[in-house]
């Protein structure tokens, strides 16, 4: 039998953390003795290592406690998944860090301001669009655009546009949020509605969903030097190209506040 101490030492894991995951019931000591010092055996220090190994990719603690328990076949599954969920990390960081880099030769005087966000008003035309209105959260929008199109190709209509999303919430709620996901189509046809032209300042993002928020700070920063204008309708994000077909890196979005000039 190993002491917590001997069994830390070994493992280059704190006593602190092995009391955390007996807690959880990850890893309980082989026995506890009268003294209250806890007791391991030596084989678990396999369960430590597997512990660490999930841990060390990025799982939650509380998603490691039922990875342990799968088989390889079912686990190897768990493990391809993550590998997703990192690399869109990585392309988020990747933007972050590009972001971050030209912030600071701004800071310097060696940037121009706004390098990424080039500001355009634009007239926005008049579209047929087939459109779905629910209230989700951010996670469901894929959900959303499938059901879009299942019920688009239900009615036989024809996509000629990209696929954009309505915000019409009073304030931001990424759990709930009160969207419309249009599609633009060629023809009229069962709850296909016409929506109206805008003028808009306009901006396109280039790069991952994640970091869409940078393309709406560059937009109310070109409100706040712009108080001729304000915002006269729910903003929009315009999906240029497919995440299916495109890596995160290539994903095209424009985003749009409708505006009208006040003085």
């Amino acid at each position: 039998m190993l002491t917590i101490g001997d069994f830390s030492r070994l493992s280059h894991v704190s006593p602190r953390m092995l009391r955390y995951y007996d807690t959880m019931g990850l890893l309980c000591p082989e026995s506890i003795g009268e003294n209250g010092y806890r007791y391991y055996r030596q084989e678990q220090l396999a369960d430590l290592v597997r512990i660490q190994w999930l841990k060390g990719y990025g799982f939650p603690l509380a998603q490691v406690q039922t990875l342990l328990t799968l088989n390889d076949a079912a686990l190897t599954e768990h493990l391809r998944q993550q590998v997703t969920v990192l690399r869109q990390e990585l392309a988020v960081r990747q933007v972050q860090l590009h972001q971050l880099e030209q912030d600071i030769l701004r800071m310097e005087g060696t940037e121009p301001m706004n390098d990424n966000y080039h500001v355009i008003l634009l007239e926005d035309p008049e579209q047929k669009v087939f459109s779905i209105r629910k209230t989700i959260g951010v996670a469901q929008f894929h959900n959303l655009f499938n059901e879009l199109r299942r019920e688009a190709a239900a009615r036989c209509l024809r996509q000629t546009g990209p696929i954009q999303v309505l915000y019409y919430d009073s304030d931001f709620n990424p759990e709930q949020a009160d969207v419309e996901a249009q599609m633009v189509v060629a023809q009229d046809g069962p709850d296909v509605t016409v929506k109206p032209a805008f003028t808009c300042a306009a901006v396109q993002h280039n790069g991952p969903y994640e970091a869409l928020h940078q393309a709406y700070a560059a937009l109310c920063a070109w409100l706040a030097e712009h108080p001729e204008y304000r915002v006269c309708g729910p903003a929009m994000d315009r999906y240029l190209n497919d995440p299916h077909q495109v890596p995160p890196q290539a994903l095209q979005t424009g985003v749009l506040f409708p505006v009208e000039r006040v003085r």
